[in-house]
């Protein structure tokens, strides 16, 4: 039996990258997705590739309508909601005086609103499902070890990991079964990686050698390996596991 067998997750940011690598793997693992993307069209030819196991809705994460609506989608489809992964994020440079404040507004409220409505929206169906449920945010290694270049970033996804502790003792004292952790990743070889790659001065070689090297084990890591930390926290594997921080990271918060 797979360790998702039976569990229903709404995956933000499910189109492509970390939050699409979570969904496929979550499907083989036995559960089925829904995975909410405001790229409406990447995240359902991947629902359509995925099968019958797997569905897409639109979702702006800003909006907590659109949360909510995503949120009765994935009842309505799968018949409950056992697990939220709140993935989707964006990462802008800029340190506090060079950052732009619409770059600022933006990372703060995709990164930190996004997480905060997609929790507000999903706590009640998945205690409503009557069955131990799982929440599953995305930080960064940079929220545990800050750059002095990405003040929103760091910012915002040290917030999220604040938010997720809070959410862990609170669904706690409420009696509900509902365990909150973080995931925190280090480079990871996704679009918004690639990204970087072509806006930062020099060579796609030398941009990776330079986020390598913040890394111990000297390299950037794989969307699936931050897809098995994730399903790890969303498993029974984890059930006496709530508001941690799991890092993804080739040991970078660590380093000297």
């Amino acid at each position: 039996m797979g360790r998702m067998q039976g569990k229903v997750a709404l995956i933000s940011g499910g189109a492509e990258g970390i939050g699409g690598t979570v969904g496929r793997l979550f499907v083989e693992e036995g559960g089925c997705v829904m995975l909410g993307d405001i790229q409406a069209d990447k995240a359902a030819a991947l629902a359509g590739e995925l099968g019958e196991q797997a569905a897409s809705v639109e979702l702006d994460v800003r909006d907590l309508d659109a949360w909510e609506k995503a949120v009765a989608a994935t009842v309505e489809r799968f018949g409950k909601l056992t697990t939220l992964c709140n993935v989707a994020g964006i990462s802008e440079p800029g340190g506090v005086t060079e950052v732009a404040i619409d770059s600022w507004r933006r990372t703060i409220d995709i990164n930190l609103n996004g997480t905060f409505n997609g929790c507000r929206a999903a706590i009640p169906a998945i205690a409503e499902s009557g069955e131990p449920g799982a929440i599953v945010n995305v930080g960064s290694m940079l929220a545990l070890r800050a750059g002095g270049g990405f003040a929103a970033y760091c910012a915002s996804k040290a917030a999220v990991t604040a938010l997720t502790k809070t959410i862990a003792l609170d669904c706690a004292a409420k009696g509900l079964p509902i365990r909150a952790n973080t995931v925190h990743p280090g480079a990871i070889r996704t679009p918004m990686f690639e990204r970087y790659l072509e806006a930062l001065p020099g060579s796609t070689e030398e941009v990776e050698a330079m986020f390598a090297a913040n890394h111990p084990m000297g390299r950037v890591g794989e969307p699936e390996e931050v897809a098995s930390a994730i399903l790890f926290l969303a498993s029974d594997d984890s059930s006496f596991t709530s508001g941690v921080d799991l890092t993804v990271d080739g040991a970078g918060t660590i380093r000297e």
